[in-house]
């Protein structure tokens, strides 16, 4: 079966075909500067030639429908007709408390989708053109919703909930509802597959770092607290977001700097974070340079979040009641090995153990960076989104297929 994957954000759609009987990547690529001046399609051949053709890409259909016609071509592609496309699996952002597993797409879900878009403004929309167009230039092909709040939807209330009147949970659904849970839930299961134990019996923190971060607390295989809260911006310090913050603080610079609601939004989600504080870049690539040059502001912005990052794992660790296994993945987490050190560092009394010269000579492999003797299992999982939403959509149209053959 060979399942196509879409990953839609604002300006940019990414793709991977697969070969799932053999998990093969017949193609990937992506579209980016949507409906920009200069927008391109870059994808890799699989002998690992990168191509880029550039074109007026206007909105996401015209996008797919040029994916779909490179997948097609005789040059660079790899299947003979659409039909051969069972199923097309897309990332969406938010899918409120509603769901709490993936789902193949009817028009109910697909309203409730377009019903969170308040929740998930930025995220949603862009989700649901890749939907609508696959609607249109594929309407007999089967899709599958994959939400990132899924697997953080068995939070307890405790845990979930913000200290503010009631009421307004009840009017406005206000509540933490986490991301990244698609990457939470295959590093932590493959960390339990690369180290030989039941999933079902770990306590475990993953962190999932890079230019947007989060971290999750997982208990018997169920997520029960995470960094990110109502929108992406809570928790860890990120390329550009701020993370926690004081609610004061943003009251008192709208006043100050006279901002409004997009305003502060701005603020907090695109001009923070590590480019914030450095002055540099939100790529840390960049901000290492600078610290190398003897940037002090850059040397701030990694020590901040560094620290954030131990904050939350030490956090956890308590609410866990103990830690079995930490996972470090994402851009940072798997190639930064500082990073990992730091959050590691003096942290023997929770029973982490790093191996310094293990840790400082990896780079996004898996591989367990602890030492022998370390209580703690700590571990880089190079994250798959991508494979696990494929998974995701293999298993629930194959079960659709199976009830409908039932019942004929």
């Amino acid at each position: 079966m060979k399942i196509l994957v879409l990953n839609c954000g604002s300006s940019s759609i990414k793709y991977k075909l697969y070969q799932m009987e053999t998990r093969q990547v017949l193609a990937q690529g992506g579209v980016e500067k949507i409906g920009l001046k200069g927008s391109f399609l870059k994808f890799t051949l699989q002998d690992g030639r990168k191509v880029m053709l550039e074109g007026e890409i206007l909105e996401h259909q015209t996008g797919i429908e040029y994916i779909l016609g490179v997948l097609l071509s005789k040059k660079y592609g790899c299947i003979n007709s659409l039909s051969e496309i069972d199923a097309v699996g897309h990332r969406v952002v938010h899918g409120g408390e509603k769901f709490n597993q993936s789902v193949l797409l009817t028009q109910e879900v697909i309203a409730s989708i377009e019903e969170y878009i308040e929740l998930a403004p930025l995220h949603n929309p862009p989700n649901l053109k890749g939907i609508y167009a696959i609607q249109e230039l594929m309407p007999e092909t089967p899709q599958v919703a994959v939400f990132d709040t899924a697997f953080h939807q068995t939070m307890p209330d405790y845990a979930y909930m913000y200290a503010l009147p009631y009421s307004l949970y009840e009017k406005y659904s206000i509540r933490r509802y986490g991301f990244h849970g698609t990457s939470h839930r295959y590093v932590s299961k493959r960390a339990c597959e690369f180290l030989g134990v039941p999933f079902e019996e770990q306590r475990m923190i993953t962190a999932h770092i890079g230019n947007g971060g989060s971290v999750d607390a997982i208990k018997n295989g169920k997520s029960i607290d995470t960094s990110m809260g109502m929108t992406p911006v809570e928790g860890l310090m990120m390329g550009t977001r701020s993370g926690d913050v004081d609610p004061g603080v943003l009251t008192y610079l709208m006043e100050k700097e006279r901002l409004g609601a997009p305003g502060i939004s701005r603020l907090v989600n695109k001009f923070s974070g590590v480019l914030g504080i450095s002055g540099v870049s939100s790529d840390m690539r960049e901000v290492n340079a600078a610290i190398a040059q003897g940037n002090k502001r850059a040397a701030l912005s990694l020590d901040m979040y560094n620290y954030r990052i131990k904050k939350y794992v030490g956090a956890y660790a308590a609410i866990l009641g103990g830690l079995d296994i930490l996972v470090f993945t994402g851009g940072v987490g798997e190639n930064q090995a500082i990073t990992r050190s730091e959050v590691c560092k003096n942290m023997e009394f929770l029973g982490i153990e790093l191996d310094e010269e293990k840790n400082a000579s990896v780079r996004g492999i898996e591989c367990e960076i602890s030492k022998p003797e370390s209580k703690v299992k700590v571990v880089i999982i190079p994250t798959d989104e991508e494979l696990t939403i494929a998974q995701d959509t293999l298993e629930i149209v194959s079960k659709n297929l199976s009830n409908k053959v039932a019942t004929e």
